[in-house]
């Protein structure tokens, strides 16, 4: 434990004057990695949101892939999942109630737990405690897992909060978004100064380490080392693996919402072996706002690379 501070006054040339990027972003580095993510396995999982967005008592509603799908917390607060419509009329479950741990349906009534009901089948869910997840089988077409595959992350005392951007694009182009950190401190010169990229993916080891610098203020920030990988298709990784936070990561899902738009699920995990960061946990819900707004900002500019990256790949026109 330390209780050194973790700023450092940094030193970095006009952004204009920086050492450009683009010679080592090569396109086919970039699609290299981004094919062998795509070809893993994610067992039929798609993330839906934040374990907070599924409260006690009122259902939540999002459409995956194109289908409707609702969610909500049944007895003893387990997770449950299913189509998005009644199969009594059509009407919106995701505007129903919870009453007894089923699901309601005000048009008329109808209440639905985990079992089949006529052609409404539920789907299987899952709640890591940071984010919430439902399996589609149909939609993903692979060999189902029964739970989804999972990065590593910090220990129990750990402080998370999630932010969800939606953007003109597909989960591809936010994955290589992600697998292109050339572009940090080019493209977001507000939050990243000095990054170095030290080891690029291989077949053998299919990561990024990188080096870098999160400004927080004038010619001060916090220096740190971190890897970047993928452990399924729509969901990359960052690790802080030396500096302050190490241990500390972000998980970025794409999940397709429909044709052309694709929801950026976002958890960032902190942990610390400060003993302040005791009192922030205990801060945690007014921290949190601070700690999204953090994350939409970079992904502002984010999106609209991934959605540039679409728009050219739709009319065949990436020169990637």
């Amino acid at each position: 434990m330390t209780d050194r501070l973790p700023l450092r006054k940094f030193t970095s040339p006009p952004w204009s004057e920086q050492e450009p990027t683009w010679r080592d972003a090569k396109p086919a580095l970039i699609e290299a990695a981004l094919k062998r993510a795509t070809a893993r396995p994610s067992g039929n999982w798609f993330v839906v949101g934040a374990s907070r967005d599924v409260v006690r008592g009122k259902p939540f509603g999002r459409t995956v892939a194109g289908r409707e799908v609702v969610l909500w917390r049944g007895p003893g607060d387990v997770l449950r999942a299913g189509p998005g419509a009644c199969p009594h009329l059509g009407a919106p479950l995701c505007d129903g109630a919870v009453a007894g741990g089923e699901l309601v349906c005000r048009w008329h009534g109808l209440a639905l737990g985990g079992e089949r009901f006529g052609g409404w089948s539920p789907f299987p869910a899952h709640d890591d405690g940071v984010l919430v997840w439902v399996r589609l089988d149909d939609v993903g077409g692979e060999e189902p897992l029964p739970e989804p595959v999972l990065p590593a992350r910090p220990r129990e005392g750990s402080l998370d909060a999630v932010a969800t951007l939606v953007g003109r694009c597909e989960p591809e182009d936010v994955i290589a978004n992600r697998l292109d950190p050339w572009h940090g401190a080019w493209f977001h010169p507000y939050s990243f100064t000095n990054l170095r990229v030290l080891e690029t993916p291989t077949e053998d080891r299919d990561r990024f380490l990188v080096e870098v610098t999160f400004r927080v203020a004038g010619r001060f920030g916090v220096p740190v080392t971190a890897e970047f990988d993928c452990p399924e298709p729509r969901t990359i990784v960052m690790r802080i693996v030396s500096g302050e936070g190490e241990g500390s990561v972000v998980e970025t899902h794409a999940t397709p919402l429909d044709r052309g738009r694709t929801a950026v699920v976002e958890a960032t995990i902190a942990q610390s072996d400060r003993r302040g960061f005791a009192l922030v946990r205990r801060l945690a819900p007014a921290i949190r706002p601070a700690m999204r707004w953090a994350a939409a900002r970079l992904w502002r500019d984010d999106l609209a690379y991934a959605e540039r990256r679409y728009a050219l790949r739709s009319k065949g026109a990436f020169p990637g």
